[in-house]
């Protein structure tokens, strides 16, 4: 396998390890920043390694688009053109053409969508966009899958389970960029038996590893926690389980008590151009006026770009005035935040003591006080 996972604890259904990619030793559970169009938004690619992640995210959707692939290729693929040395993840563009529901048409085969740069056709198919993340370069490519709203008719989840399944079948029937992994996506809504069934008809398929999408789409928390609770600990033990964009401390500590290994979401990067900081104590949010003269850094004790340096006050000044500063401070302390708590729930695991974390986890998705 081009990548793999080894556990070395348990705590439960919850587990850490680490994931052997490009060369890297990556420990497990881990958090993926989102670098959509090849950059995570406000950061250097070396603030982002120095913050403590080692996996990103891009979108293949969004690098279609714009550099597109001959580009890419032509600069030695997205490691070199972004300048990034560690691991990247690319997510297929499904959950962004599905989004688009007014300009894409699908069938059996692939989907058809206006493109929303210049309004011209773009094709779609399994086997194209496992070709598109391979000229891209990225270590772990995403299938084509249908992700279904939330709380979507019976009859349209299961057509998406139907059209997603026989999409895996012919991605993993088509050539690959050598070294690269390839992971299954599992659909199927709310519905907890379509779920297993669909993850059953995945995982006996050559996936180096499986995720769970179709989550954070609009459903309701309560609804959504035991459908993953009862789904997660089902996932293949000896390849990595990924659950694509959830990510809030809360969720990252149910999904890894239900035993996930890897992570992505936009939260800590788009809430911190939004003006939030994530703390152990609290969301903060910063142009709130008890902020305007607070001397203190956003979080005591943390060592990233803007607490080393700066108040509480002066990151305020600068939201409030609009500085592209603010938000390169707010993504890198979110940033550095979500690091360090993807440590505490691995520390957690392997001293077998993951539940005493569960009060944490709430007061740090919650508004501080």
């Amino acid at each position: 396998m081009s990548v793999r996972i080894e556990i070395e604890a348990r705590c439960g259904d919850a587990r850490a390890g680490t994931l052997f990619v490009r060369g890297l030793r990556v420990p497990t559970p881990l958090f993926m920043p989102v670098g959509t169009c090849g950059t995570v938004k406000a950061m250097a690619p070396g603030e982002v390694w120095d913050d403590g992640s080692r996996v990103i995210l891009a979108n293949t959707f969004h690098l279609l688009q714009r550099p597109g692939l001959e580009v890419l290729e032509r600069l030695g693929g997205l490691h070199r053109f972004m300048g990034w040395d560690g691991a990247i993840l690319t997510d297929s563009g499904g959950y962004q053409v599905f989004s688009l529901a007014a300009r894409r048409e699908v069938d059996d085969d692939g989907v058809s969508f206006a493109s929303p740069l210049d309004g011209s056709r773009v094709r779609l198919t399994p086997a194209f966009v496992v070709e598109a993340q391979g000229r891209i370069g990225s270590d772990i490519a995403m299938v084509l899958d249908v992700c279904p709203p939330a709380e979507a008719p019976a009859e349209v989840v299961e057509e998406a389970v139907r059209r997603t399944t026989r999409w895996a079948r012919e991605a993993v029937r088509a050539p690959r960029r050598e070294g690269q992994a390839l992971f299954g996506i599992v659909q199927g809504a709310l519905d907890v038996g379509l779920r297993c069934s669909h993850l059953e008809e995945l995982a006996a398929l050559p996936f180096d590893g499986l995720a769970l999408g179709g989550f954070s789409v609009g459903e309701p928390p309560p609804r959504r926690a035991p459908v993953l609770a009862a789904v997660a600990p089902r996932m293949p033990a000896d390849r990595p389980r990924y659950l694509m964009g959830l990510g809030t401390p809360g969720d990252l500590f149910d999904a890894v008590r239900a035993g996930i290994d890897m992570f992505d979401c936009v939260l800590p990067t788009r809430n911190a151009r939004n003006g939030q900081a994530f703390t152990a104590a609290g969301r903060i949010t910063i142009k709130q006026a008890r902020y305007r003269e607070d001397p203190a850094p956003l979080e005591e004790g943390c060592g990233c770009l803007a607490c080393r340096r700066f108040s509480r006050a002066y990151v305020r000044h600068l939201y409030a005035c609009g500085e592209i500063l603010a938000a390169r401070l707010l993504t890198a302390h979110n940033l550095a935040f979500y690091a360090r708590w993807m440590s505490k729930l691995r520390a957690a695991v392997h001293a077998g003591t993951l539940d005493t974390l569960e009060g944490e986890a709430r007061t740090a998705t919650a508004p501080a006080t």
